[in-house]
Parts: C-alpha cells; sequence; structure tokens
C-alpha cells in the first residue's frame, strides 16, 4: 500500500536551515506536516507526536526550503530550443530547486515580437506551465516581453488574465530608459514583478544597458548584475549597488569575479536582505541543473559568507521579492518544498555548512514538494554521507 502524505513527520533533523535571513538556523529537530504545509517546527522531545502516520527519518541529515531560481528561461514543455535538451526541468529539480521564476519566454523558435503576439505567448506560457508541472517543479511563466506599442491596457488586460511577471527590459524592442520605466510602472500598478538586463549583449538582437539605464527603468530586480553573460565595469556596478533600492541579482551563468565584486559592495551598503540568485539558464552555456547548489557554495566559499546565509538568498530571498508568500522558508503555514542535504561523501569538511565553506557541494538525500517525496537520493549532486528514510506509520 502506498504511504499517505496527508500528514508527514519528519523526525532526527541535524540541522534545519531556514532560509530567512533574520535567523537562518532554527532549534528544531522536527518538523509536522499536514495537508502539504508545514504545521509545527521544534525538537521532539518538546513537542506531541502523533501516532501512525507517514515518517521520514532524517537520519541526521540537515533540511533547507526547495530553492527558488529567481532567473530562467522556460519555454514549452521540458525542453529547451537553445540546447535542444530534454528533461532539463526535472534534471534542475535533482539540484534542489522547486521553483522556476522566467525571465522572460525569449527563446522560443519564431518568437512573435508584435503585440498581440508577445501577450499571447505571455498567456500561454503563464496556462501551460500552471498545468504542467515537470516531476512537481512549480514553473512560475509567462513572462511578459517588453515591445514597443505596448499600451496601459494591455498590462490592465494581462494582469486579469493571470500574468504576474515582465521578462528582462532590453530583451525586447524596448531598450531604453524613458519608456522601460513607464512600462515598469504600469506593471507594478497591476501586481507584476519585473526585471531588467544588466550588461553587455547577451544574444544577437539584444542591446548592452548600463548602470544609467538600470536606475532609470527602476526594476524590481536588477537582473545578473554579474552578466548574462558580459558584466558591467565594477564602476557601473557599485552605482547600482549603491544608488537603487531594489532587488540585486547575481546569477551562476554569468562572471564569477563580477558577482564577488557585487557581494563585497551589497554588503558595503547593507542591502544583503535584497541580494538574490538565479542562474540565467537555460542560455548559450548550457543547461546547469546545479547552477543553483553550485552558486550559493561558490558565494560561500569564495566570497566569505556564512552558507546558512548564502541559503537564504536562493530561498527566503528570492519569495520575499516576487511576493511568493506560500514558500522560501522553513515556516509554519509555508509549502513544505524541503530538500534534504548532508555532506557529499569522501571531501573535506566535518560537516555539511563546512564542506560547503570548503568549496563542495552538498549531496542531496530526499526532495519535498508540497509535502510529496519527488525524488530520493540526487542522480546530479554527489551522494551525500546521510541519506533519509521512508519509514511506515
Amino acid at each position: 500500500m502506498q504511504p499517505s502524505f496527508d500528514r508527514l513527520l519528519i523526525r532526527n533533523l541535524g540541522l534545519v536551515l531556514t532560509g530567512d535571513l533574520a535567523a537562518p538556523i532554527a532549534d528544531a529537530d522536527t518538523i509536522l506536516v499536514e495537508d502539504g504545509r508545514i504545521s509545527a517546527i521544534g525538537r521532539a522531545s518538546s513537542m506531541a507526536l502523533p501516532d501512525g502516520i507517514t515518517v521520514i527519518d532524517a537520519k541526521g541529515s540537515a533540511i533547507m526550503p526547495g530553492m527558488i531560481d529567481n532567473h530562467s528561461h522556460p519555454v514549452m514543455g521540458d525542453w529547451t530550443p537553445r540546447q535542444n535538451q530534454l528533461g532539463w526541468i526535472d534534471s534542475t529539480l535533482h539540484g534542489g530547486v522547486t521553483t522556476l521564476v522566467s525571465a522572460g519566454e525569449v527563446h522560443v523558435p519564431g518568437r512573435p515580437r508584435d503585440v498581440i503576439g508577445v501577450k499571447a505567448l505571455a498567456i500561454t506560457a503563464q496556462r501551460a506551465f500552471s498545468a504542467f508541472s515537470p516531476t512537481g517543479m512549480k514553473v512560475l511563466a509567462g513572462a511578459l516581453i517588453l515591445e514597443h506599442g505596448l499600451t496601459e491596457a494591455d498590462f490592465v488586460e494581462l494582469a486579469a488574465a493571470g500574468i504576474t511577471l515582465i521578462g528582462e527590459v532590453g530583451l525586447g524592442s524596448v531598450k531604453d530608459g524613458a519608456t522601460g520605466r513607464q512600462m515598469v510602472a504600469w506593471a507594478r500598478q497591476n501586481g507584476m514583478t519585473s526585471m531588467t538586463h544588466v550588461g553587455g549583449h547577451s544574444i544577437p538582437g539584444s542591446a548592452r544597458i548600463g548602470a544609467e539605464t538600470v536606475l532609470e527603468v527602476d526594476a524590481d530586480v536588477a537582473a545578473h548584475l554579474n552578466g548574462g553573460p558580459t558584466s558591467l565595469p565594477e564602476a557601473e556596478l557599485r552605482l547600482i549597488c549603491e544608488e537603487s533600492r531594489r532587488g540585486l541579482e547575481i546569477v551562476h551563468n554569468g562572471n564569477m569575479r563580477a558577482g564577488l565584486f557585487v557581494l563585497d559592495t551589497v554588503r558595503d551598503v547593507g542591502a544583503l536582505d535584497r541580494l538574490v540568485l538565479g542562474t540565467d539558464g537555460p542560455a548559450g552555456s548550457g543547461v546547469q541543473p546545479l547552477g543553483m547548489l553550485r552558486l550559493l557554495t561558490m558565494l560561500a566559499s569564495l566570497g566569505s559568507l556564512a552558507p546558512e546565509v548564502a541559503i537564504c538568498l536562493a530561498t527566503g530571498n528570492v519569495a520575499r521579492l516576487r511576493g511568493l508568500s506560500d514558500r522560501g522558508r522553513i515556516a509554519v503555514g509555508l509549502a513544505a518544498d524541503l530538500v534534504f542535504i548532508d555532506q557529499a561523501m569522501g571531501g573535506a569538511g566535518k560537516g555539511v555548512l563546512d564542506s560547503m565553506t570548503l568549496g563542495n557541494m552538498p549531496g542531496i538525500g530526499m526532495i519535498l514538494v508540497d509535502g510529496v517525496p519527488r525524488i530520493t537520493r540526487s542522480r546530479n549532486t554527489p551522494p551525500s554521507i546521510l541519506v533519509p528514510e521512508l519509514l511506515a506509520g
């Protein structure tokens, strides 16, 4: 008989990494999940634990929220024409990502560039991924690509149709600060979050977007400050970090030297709560199922950022910036999108956080989406030392 996951007890946790910058590590070893949401967190010794429910014995492994990739480029289905690769979304779930946020379905072959076409593309992508979740991945798609000719009425219409995202300003024909700022304002008035390209040309037809334009557009996220993939000069990056009051993003598919510069600058200006992570993939550099896990490990090891804090940049920070109040942290009432991690076999370090500080990615032993186990041991990460076990009630 298949186990029921209506009520799920997770016990014997070695570490609970919350995704919350205010308290990145919880004093807990037990989590209770009911109807796909976290209903209790604490110590087993002080919790009233029910009998006869499905149990996951964590065996001492750590747990973190499922990561939210703030910058992805889905198309349709689990396929990317950029690399002609199937199954990239499923593979990304195996890398600990449980939510993808679209920065624009820009790689659709023959992508429409007229007003009717871009609106239709956004609605189609949003509808398709609302009904299609590869291996349980939550794909927030339908990011409108800004083209000249869009009016305020179009944003009202799209919001009513369920569109909540604006793709990177600069991917379409709108590349100037004044037009971008006006359209971003229309989007914001209609409850949409937005982002703007930052850096050199990314693909044919794109444009260099410098600091002056980024600040004028005033999108909710200054995307890939470390380049998508080509970064701006450091003086422009510093100007954006110092002058912007919006979200600031580092991506995997960018310039890592620039990424470390951005991290240092963000810390200097006290804006760590606005720093978010993404992959900017699939892209010309390929599909990186472990891109988010690699990125936060690189920031922890090369950027002297505590691993538990780096995890917050890929989880709680993204959720807050994007208005995803139902995920991104391990907290009562939130979706049980949970990733069990531990130190990878054979590497340096004493425990999972120490190993990440030394530059080694953790291994993933199990992933839950809405309280349901979607994968056991990841096929992509190195094997973890400790592996959770699903038990009978």
